[in-house]
């Protein structure tokens, strides 16, 4: 206890002789300044040496910049500085223990950029700089010795159109050194925050930008840009500062509800540029034309004219709709169901029903199958049909070969038995004689089943153009015997009415001989 009361005292003696000091220079009229702790004041250099600098503030003694405040100068400042030279100087206590008034130079230049920052803001003007680095939220921009930051959304839409890669070292660090105009919009010296923004210093608007994007692009072209907003009829992708549209329909080639079955806000994505309308201002954009059509794959193994089974799944006023594979369906024109004419698919068809179907076009562009029920039995595809049918039946008879050929190879055991005898009294003579016997039923059978079905095919081919020719010879006979038949009335009229001309002038001849006996009497 005593010994703080002596420390209370000595203080208070040492602040008396200060206030004592202060008092009798202003009686002899000596005006001194003392420093105070945190002020900001202009000072000269009196030395510069190795470890401290000494700078005339006005006060009763020079103030030092040493240790900790002298290493914080950079050199590129340090070398500028000068015997004389007028500079500002932050007061970090007016007298340590030593009785030295220390102060910083850093510490005063940081103070003086927060008074410009603080003008900045108020006076909303802008200020050139440069970017000096980057972070995972944007980039970092010195203003008068401090370190600002800008955050992404306050970088210029120009500036932010050619953002590319997924990390900020990719997406930032090509940008580092650019020079950049920026605008004070935040400022907290407690917390040391200080942020800038390079699009209130831009006069670009987001119209401009995007009639700048639009006269860019080109159709056809592919470009890198991130999802802004999902919606139930499609996403919006924007490309260099303007967004585009990626339908529904042109997200993939999938069938699928909502986009975010496949997408998510802000990834990024590769598109292609489908549509420009630069009256309207937008962009028709496409992932699924940059993937591989899994319909062109599907559709390749069909042609037109083959056969095929489908199940009904819709009717419609024009036709109707067939699934002849999983996610595969063509459609039946009206007027391929029928031979009669009929006035709805209803009236022939139903849901679920399972048909025979024929294809008669494919449209790989449009992903169409064009399929019908009325040409199944139509002799225009009569070859390609008995194509079909010799190929279905040689598959059979291989897979009958195959079953014969491995029923074979699983009892190897009956040949082997057969010349047991044999080989015990001419081993090396008679023993590939067995096998060479085996061998030969198995490579002849097939070669002749597939030339019987060949045959066979051939001779229902041969009766059925026999049949054909005959049809035609007795369509031909009933045209010339109803040609003939319609001669024979021809000519029968023709005598007819000659046979009435004889009889009509014989009539007349009487009739005049009367006349002129009348006439000469």
């Amino acid at each position: 206890m005593e010994q703080k009361d002596t420390n209370l005292e000595q203080g208070k003696n040492e602040n008396s002789m200060e206030d004592n000091m202060a008092s009798l220079l202003e009686q002899e009229g000596i005006d001194i300044d003392f420093p105070q702790a945190g002020e900001t004041r202009q000072g000269v250099i009196a030395s510069i040496s190795s470890n401290q600098i000494l700078v005339s503030v006005g006060a009763k003694s020079e103030g030092i910049i040493t240790g900790r405040e002298f290493d914080a100068i950079p050199q590129e400042e340090l070398d500028k500085l000068t015997v004389g030279q007028e500079i500002w100087v932050f007061v970090l206590t007016p007298e340590d223990s030593h009785g030295n008034l220390m102060l910083s130079l850093m510490r005063a230049l940081e103070e003086k950029s927060w008074i410009k920052a603080e003008e900045l803001l108020k006076s909303k003007d802008s200020y050139p700089s440069k970017i000096h680095g980057y972070n995972k939220g944007g980039l970092i921009v010195p203003l008068e010795g401090l370190n600002g930051f800008v955050p992404a959304s306050q970088i210029s839409l120009s500036r932010r159109a050619g953002l590319t890669g997924d990390t900020p070292e990719k997406r930032w660090s090509p940008m580092v050194g650019d020079e950049i105009e920026v605008c004070v919009i935040e400022v907290d010296r407690e917390r040391r925050r200080l942020i800038l923004s390079e699009r209130a210093a831009s006069n670009e608007t987001r119209e401009s930008i995007k009639d700048k994007i639009l006269s860019e692009l080109k159709e056809g072209a592919v470009r890198t840009g991130k999802v802004t907003s999902l919606a139930e009829f499609g996403a919006f992708v924007n490309i260099n500062g303007a967004d585009g549209l990626v339908h529904l329909s042109e997200i993939s080639w999938d069938r699928i509800q909502h986009p975010s079955e496949v997408l998510k806000v802000g990834q990024e994505i590769k598109v292609k540029i489908i549509n420009i309308d630069r009256e309207k201002k937008r962009i028709g954009l496409s992932i699924r034309q940059l993937q591989e059509d899994p319909w062109v794959d599907r559709i390749a193994k069909y042609e037109v004219g083959q056969l095929l089974e489908g199940t009904i799944t819709r009717l419609t006023k024009f036709g109707a709709f067939a699934r002849i594979e999983e996610d595969l369906e063509g459609l039946i024109h009206i007027s391929e169901i029928s031979e009669r004419r009929i006035e709805h698919p209803k009236e022939v068809l139903k849901e679920g029903e399972t048909v025979t179907l024929r294809v008669i076009k494919i449209e790989p562009e449009n992903h169409r199958v064009g399929l019908s029920i009325r040409r199944v039995d139509s002799m225009a595809f009569a070859e390609m049909d008995w194509k079909t049918l010799e190929d279905i039946l040689l598959d059979e008879v291989e897979l009958d070969d195959e079953e014969v050929v491995g029923t074979d190879e699983e009892t190897p055991e009956i040949p082997e038995a057969s010349v047991e005898e044999p080989q015990s009294t001419e081993e090396t003579s008679e023993g590939s004689e067995p096998e060479t016997t085996t061998e030969k039923p198995k490579s002849a059978k097939p070669a002749k089943t597939k030339a019987k079905v060949k045959e066979t095919v051939e001779e229902v081919k041969v009766e059925e153009t026999e049949a054909e020719v005959e049809e035609t010879v007795e369509e031909a006979k009933s045209e010339e015997t109803e040609a003939e038949v319609e001669e024979t009335v021809e000519e029968a009229k023709s005598e007819e009415t000659e046979t009435e001309v004889e009889e009509t002038v014989e009539e007349a001849k009487p009739e005049e001989t009367e006349a002129e006996e009348s006439d000469k009497e």
